[in-house]
């Protein structure tokens, strides 16, 4: 669960490109401290670029990434420099991915992409800016501007936060670490005074921002990024899902996924809060069975939630 997701990875990478080839031969360490990753994730990165290319996958149709000392050169083979011919729909699809890779954090607004898309969305006779627009995450305008000042400052941030997984709404003083997106959401990963504990939280679920006055000192190695952080006191519950409910095991960390047979999933996961895992049974209803953990997780809530509407219903 602590590996990035692939997507996270490849849009990751995407972003890191460009920037790389059009800064002639910048120190990894600068690339790092861009781009939010270590020198390792850095190299174990571009280490893939040497298999990008087109058929036949020769030398020609391959990139090439250089290291000499501590400075790192992306050069693109000689095939990417051939005009391509695009259908309306194919360049306007190219326009609006271009543009979500461009919301990576480090990636260049005035960079060779950036560039390229508005020359092609000149071409197409649209307004890239106005036309398309790419979101990650529903984050409220200025939200990640104050955390990132607050993570360069190193400067503690007091939030207004909603957790999902007790459905209630908590304020809580943090020490930012890291701020990053993946799989369409942003996280900002710090340390949390009232958990005295590490902690990860997710952007669209601030409700306010207040950077404080009070500095600190982050750790020098950071835990690895991910989406789904458990703590000590998280549950283990084993799930058999029908065919039509496996989009779980897609859609949230998992320790394990074994295949049952006709389509039928049995996963592990790890729980923090019971109302999260009421809410998901409510929503799977009998397309999940609950193997191991509290059998009655599901129907209690299901009893609950109709308790609530007869009541309602009486009411009016």
């Amino acid at each position: 669960m602590a590996r990035p997701s692939a997507d996270d990875r490849l849009r990751r990478l995407l972003a890191i490109v460009p920037w790389v080839a059009a800064n002639d031969g910048p120190t990894v360490a600068e690339v790092c401290a861009r781009f939010g990753v270590t020198e390792a994730q850095l190299l174990a990165d571009v280490d893939l670029l040497q298999y990008c290319g087109v058929y036949p996958f020769t030398a020609d149709v391959l990139m090439e990434v250089r290291l000499e000392g501590d400075r790192i050169w992306i050069q693109y083979a000689d095939w990417f420099n051939r005009p391509l011919r695009l259908t309306p729909e194919e360049a306007l699809t190219l326009v609006a991915s271009g543009r979500a890779f461009l919301a990576v954090p480090g990636a260049d607004p005035a960079g060779p992409l950036a560039r390229g898309l508005d020359k092609l969305a000149t071409a197409l006779g649209v307004d890239a800016d106005e036309a398309i627009d790419v979101h990650l995450g529903n984050v409220p305008a200025g939200m990640l501007d104050s955390i990132r000042g607050a993570l360069a400052e190193r400067r503690q941030v007091e939030l207004d936060y909603y957790t999902y997984g007790r459905d209630a709404r908590t304020r809580r003083v943090i020490e930012p670490w890291d701020v990053y997106a993946a799989e369409g959401e942003w996280y900002v990963q710090a340390w949390c005074h009232a958990a005295q504990a590490e902690r990860l939280f997710r952007l669209d679920r601030i409700r306010a921002v207040h950077v404080l006055d009070t500095s600190y000192d982050p750790p020098s190695t950071l835990p690895p990024r991910r989406t789904f952080a458990p703590d000590d006191d998280s549950a283990r519950v084993v799930l058999d899902l029908e065919p039509w409910a496996r989009w779980v095991a897609g859609q949230y960390p998992m320790e394990a996924v074994e295949e049952l047979g006709e389509g039928r999933l049995r996963v592990t996961m790890l729980v923090d809060e019971r109302p999260w895992l009421e809410r998901l049974l409510l929503r799977l209803g009998p397309g999940a069975t609950v193997v191991e953990g509290d059998p009655e997780v599901g129907p209690a809530a299901a009893a609950r939630v109709l308790q609530r509407y007869v009541g309602s219903v009486r009411t009016e």
